[in-house]
């Protein structure tokens, strides 16, 4: 019988797609302990957090070594507690540079380990194959292609559909929508998304404001910034010029997605939640100059952003690193407000994202393979 399980989410979005697995995991035994890094929608649900997503929430190799002596010592944390609280099970969602080093850890325990939400291996670091096959008990993928990939390389995998389709439910009107966030809604929405960490809000959120500025000299526009769970509207504030109006939608960015008119998102999970509402939009994405030349030498990929990749072609543009300025940001909004034409082909292009991800019922597989004996 599974009486403790450790889980591993080092980011808002696995935060996301680990509140359904706990949800599910109380509700079929409510005394079962769960334990680990999470966020504020796991630990609603239910789990103990030993350390907060907004702990780890850093990327790219420049920021991973500046926070080394951290991750060094949550590691040897979460092995303590492999000794003294002993997990039948750990499950690590994505964060893969921190997730497949503990699973390494973890297998020296005994624990059965399963990684739900697969590291991008399709796209850089193929080698990593070779080492999650030797450390990873059963792989929970949420992308199709994905579980041909892991079967070629002898891995244990099971594809259980993408969890956004039982996180995006979204029940107000779009007139509820606008009244409740104080908006005009006979304007039309552009949607700020600029990511859930602080990194690249502080990257991305100002050649965001900068495009918006611009769009408003043209158009009558409500510019709504969906703000991430985990960061403090501060962070937003604090980076916004005084006198412009723009509005911060708190807990709310499936709504801001919906019923945006277009969007400038960065790039990541909000993308592909973006495009299954067929929302238009510009993907945006800069890290250290350092990272950027690193990646290059390493993605095999020509499209980084993820509605694109589940797309299999360039549906939406990609401005990344030198790219992603504030006029060829609002240049690619515009042509969106502009064009009838080019924006209905979009959004008809997006209509077939989400019939790729699978069924809904994610969470469901997950907490199954969390209970197997």
């Amino acid at each position: 019988m599974i009486e403790r399980v450790m889980i591993i989410a080092g980011e808002a979005s696995g935060d996301a797609h680990g509140a359904g697995v706990v949800r599910e995991l109380k509700r079929r035994s409510p005394a079962l302990d769960c334990f680990g890094i999470g966020g504020d929608k796991m630990e609603r649900e239910g789990m103990t957090l030993v350390y907060h997503v907004r702990d780890m929430s850093f990327m790219g190799f420049v920021e991973v070594v500046k926070h080394l002596p951290l991750i060094r010592a949550v590691e040897r944390r979460l092995e303590g507690l492999l000794r003294t609280h002993k997990p039948d099970v750990l499950l690590l969602i994505d964060y893969p540079g921190f997730n497949l080093r503990f699973a390494r850890i973890a297998k020296k325990y005994g624990v059965r380990v399963l990684y739900y939400i697969s590291p991008q291996v399709w796209a850089w670091k193929k080698g990593r194959l070779k080492t999650m096959r030797g450390i990873i008990d059963k792989m929970l993928v949420i992308l199709p292609f994905e579980q041909q990939l892991y079967e070629e390389h002898g891995i244990p995998v099971e594809f259980v559909g993408h969890p956004l389709l039982e996180e995006m439910h979204v029940t107000e009107s779009r007139n509820e929508f606008c009244s409740r966030i104080g908006i005009d809604p006979s304007r039309r929405i552009v949607a700020l998304i600029p990511g859930s960490r602080t990194q690249e809000i502080h990257g991305l959120f100002p050649t965001m404001l900068e495009a918006a500025a611009m769009l408003r000299k043209k158009y009558a526009l409500e510019i709504v910034v969906a703000a991430a769970p985990n960061i403090p509207l501060g962070l937003y504030r604090g980076m916004i010029p005084p006198g412009m109006p723009i509005t911060i939608a708190e807990h709310a960015a499936h709504a801001v997605m919906k019923y945006a008119h277009s969007a400038m998102v960065t790039s990541g999970t909000a993308t592909l939640e973006t495009g299954c509402f067929g929302t238009p939009m510009v993907v945006v994405y800069k890290t250290s100059w350092i990272t950027y030349w690193l990646a290059r030498l390493v993605v095999r990929i020509k499209t980084i952003a993820l509605v694109n990749i589940v797309a299999g072609r360039t549906v939406v543009p990609e401005l990344i690193q030198h790219s992603a300025t504030p006029a060829a940001v609002a240049g690619i909004i515009e042509a969106y407000l502009a064009d009838a034409i080019r924006y209905k082909a979009v959004r008809n292009d997006l209509s077939s994202v989400m019939l790729k991800l699978g069924d809904a019922g994610a969470s469901i597989k997950v907490a199954d393979a969390i209970m197997a004996q």
